[in-house]
């Protein structure tokens, strides 16, 4: 298995740990109408990210910095969400990581 193909499987599987993570702030004391938006904005990439369109890859990893911003601010000010804001800011992370590794892996063949 190629590098860009096991980048592209834990790009897939760390975005739906980070939609099972932005439901888990129903815990934290959000409302679900609140977590159900943010997950269904997520859902915007899903599948060129599945299809590995390297043009997905890229706008979704500027779509994971407002997600990175939200779980900081969130992680400083609310001691009430801090367990699922550290959860999130850990897989937001690494979702955002693997999308960029991925994009390094399977470089555009220039001619």
């Amino acid at each position: 298995m190629s590098a860009a193909r096991k980048a592209r499987l834990a790009t897939i599987w760390l975005w739906a740990a980070v939609a099972v993570s932005l439901l888990c702030w129903k815990f934290a004391g959000y409302s679900w109408l609140l977590c159900a938006i943010a997950v269904l904005a997520l859902l915007a990439p899903l599948p060129g990210l599945v299809r590995g369109a390297r043009y997905t890859y890229a706008w979704a990893s500027l779509l994971a910095t407002p997600y990175l911003i939200f779980v900081v601010t969130e992680l400083l000010v609310n001691p009430a969400a801090r367990w699922v804001g550290a959860l999130s800011l850990f897989l937001t992370f690494a979702w955002f990581c693997a999308m960029v590794f991925y994009l390094r892996a399977s470089q555009a063949h220039r001619g």
